[in-house]
Order: structure tokens, then C-alpha cells, then sequence
């Protein structure tokens, strides 16, 4: 059985995930393979309900980043980019107990984010003119959609990149450092000395969250209808 998840003599468990961002980190990973299989197989309708889906949980975590838990906010986990390198010059050091993201790792979930929210909005607007036509893709000139749609195509390969370089830091700190990052993002908790006596990460509000991710459904439900009324606007103006 996994160290990280069995109370060993001489640790404790510490909370540093809430179930929030545990929800948005496992759906973002489900969601970047099936929006590539609805896509490749032609099932469109499943494909543009995947990227709603896609666009509302980053919204929801671009605005938890600033309210919600600690571990969560931007502000605690974003460094310097020096200072990232710095972390990645030291890697085979055997570090302090990290809480949350490290120096790089933020910068890899605000890169992961940027390419992600690239990918759905670029979507909106995207228009293959064979199998379907983006939400506010008759709200803009041809010459833009064209446009949107070439960055849908493209920034898709750059996610699949950056993923593949989170998959193998994952198993760095695995092989190298004896670290487990996968166990503490199922469970939400993490293993320490009892000795510890570092930050005690505080958990954001259910409720607020809750309310959050019902105001980014909200909204992205409101802009997707906005577009479409524009777009049969336009169809019979």
C-alpha cells in the first residue's frame, strides 16, 4: 500500500486540497481527452458541451484563485520565474515539505490555465464552415473566426505537450525525490512528521465555491445564448 496514503508511525495528516480544485484538476483531466475524442470521431455536439464544460470550470478557478483556499490562490504559490528555475536547478535536493505548488509548479498550472482558457474561448468563435460554427463565431468578421479557429487547431497540441511534461514531473518527483504529488490531489490530504510545525493551509468556504461555479455556468450559459441570438439575428438581418 502507497506510504503517502497509510498512517506511518511518527506522521499526520494535513488537508491541503480542497475538493474543489481536486474537482477542476480531475475533470480538466478527462476533459482534454474526451474533447480530442468527440472532435476526431465527428461527435460536435458532445465536443462543444465538453468545451462549455471546459470554459466554466476556468472561470470557476481563475476566481477561487483569488477567495478561495489558501493552497488555491494565486498569490500564494506564484514566484518569480527565477525562482522557479531556481527550484528546478535544485531538484535532486532533498527539499523542505512543500505545501501546495512549488516555485514551478505554479507556473506550470498558470501556463496549463492560459493554453486552456486559449482553447475554449478560442472555440467560441471558431468556425470550420463544414461541421459546426462556434457560439460567437457569426458575432465577428469572417477574417477573425478564420483566426480563432486556427489557434482552436494549434494551442491543442501545446496542451497535450505541457501535459506530458506535468505526467513526467509527476514521476520525477516519484523516482527521484520519493514524493507522491498524485496521492494528495484524490484524497486532499497530505503525510507529514509530526514535528512539522509549518503553514496549516486554510480551506476556502463550500458555500462560496458552490456559488462560484454556479455564477460561471451562469455566465457561460448567458454569453453562449448572447452569441447565438446574434448570430440569428445576423441570419435574418
Amino acid at each position: 500500500m502507497d506510504r503517502e496514503t497509510t498512517a506511518l508511525p511518527g506522521t499526520r495528516s494535513l488537508k491541503v486540497w480542497d475538493p474543489w480544485i481536486r474537482l477542476v484538476h480531475w475533470m480538466i483531466v478527462l476533459l482534454i481527452p474526451f474533447s480530442w475524442w468527440t472532435a476526431e470521431t465527428h461527435r460536435f455536439d458532445l465536443h462543444v458541451w465538453s468545451g462549455y464544460t471546459m470554459l466554466t470550470l476556468l472561470v470557476f478557478r481563475i476566481a477561487w484563485g483569488f477567495v478561495g483556499s489558501h493552497t488555491a490562490r494565486f498569490r500564494n504559490f506564484l514566484a518569480s520565474p527565477l525562482e522557479g528555475l531556481r527550484h528546478l536547478v535544485h531538484f535532486r535536493k532533498r527539499a523542505p515539505v512543500e505545501i501546495g505548488h512549488n516555485a514551478a509548479g505554479g507556473w506550470m498550472v498558470l501556463v496549463m490555465l492560459g493554453l486552456l482558457l486559449a482553447q475554449a474561448g478560442s472555440g467560441l468563435f471558431a468556425d470550420d464552415e463544414i461541421f459546426t460554427r462556434g457560439p460567437l463565431a457569426r458575432a465577428v468578421d469572417s477574417s477573425t473566426s478564420a483566426l480563432a479557429t486556427s489557434i482552436h487547431l494549434r494551442v491543442f497540441w501545446l496542451i497535450v505537450g505541457v501535459a506530458v511534461l506535468h505526467v513526467l514531473a509527476i514521476l520525477a518527483y516519484r523516482l527521484v525525490r520519493k514524493q507522491n504529488l498524485v496521492g494528495p490531489m484524490i484524497t486532499g490530504a497530505l503525510r507529514l512528521p509530526v514535528v512539522y510545525r509549518g503553514p496549516m493551509p486554510r480551506m476556502g468556504s463550500n458555500w462560496l465555491a458552490a456559488a462560484l461555479l454556479a455564477g460561471a455556468a451562469a455566465a457561460v450559459w448567458a454569453l453562449v445564448n448572447w452569441g447565438q441570438a446574434q448570430g440569428s439575428a445576423s441570419a435574418f438581418g
